[in-house]
């Protein structure tokens, strides 16, 4: 899994640091330091994070935004229930801060609106369990807690520019070509 592979390279970072008895991880992919560290340590953890392909954010907004990504995906793609209040509350509720902050701190830093971002997520989800998971529309539509198939279809059709039942034949096609 990516996420614990993430954990490893950055406990492997502090510790050549000698920093390793200092740090919790802390959820969504932040590390909080028990101490403070000198600016020549955070400089290096930068760039040794940066060499595993890891980024150190230094501004709240930035860090925000990473919690708030983290969230909305681990919740569309890696959860296996979806949460039972509307996401909104649940983002709230996880962060600890209000919706409406959030969500335009979000549309500020990314250009789009979070609802937007949920969106693109639940469709790739879609996508994924259409191709691998062999489950009908109905049953994706409830698992990603869509009022209906025909909503599901239409958010389908509005961000892919397919329909869910082109797509997946589209992708089984392209899949028997490969095999051949």
């Amino acid at each position: 899994m990516v996420s614990l592979r993430c954990k490893m390279m950055v406990k492997e970072e502090l510790k050549k640091l000698g920093l390793q008895s200092q740090h919790v991880i802390v959820d969504l992919g932040t590390v909080e330091l028990l101490e403070d560290i000198t600016e020549k340590q955070r400089e290096q953890l930068k760039k040794n994070l940066l060499i595993s392909g890891l980024e150190l954010l230094d501004d709240t907004k930035s860090i925000l935004i990473e919690r708030i990504l983290n969230l909305v995906i681990e919740m569309i793609h890696y959860s296996d229930e979806m949460p039972v209040m509307n996401y909104s509350a649940y983002i709230s509720e996880k962060l600890n801060y209000d919706y409406t902050y959030l969500a335009s701190i979000f549309s500020e830093v990314k250009g789009l609106t979070l609802q937007q971002f949920i969106i693109i997520q639940k469709i790739e989800r879609a996508k994924e369990l259409l191709l691998y998971d062999n489950l009908n529309l109905t049953k994706i539509a409830d698992k990603l807690h869509y009022s209906s198939v025909a909503h599901l279809s239409n958010q389908f059709k509005k961000v892919t520019g397919l329909t869910p039942s082109f797509f997946k034949h589209m992708k089984q096609k392209r899949i028997a070509l490969e095999n051949v």
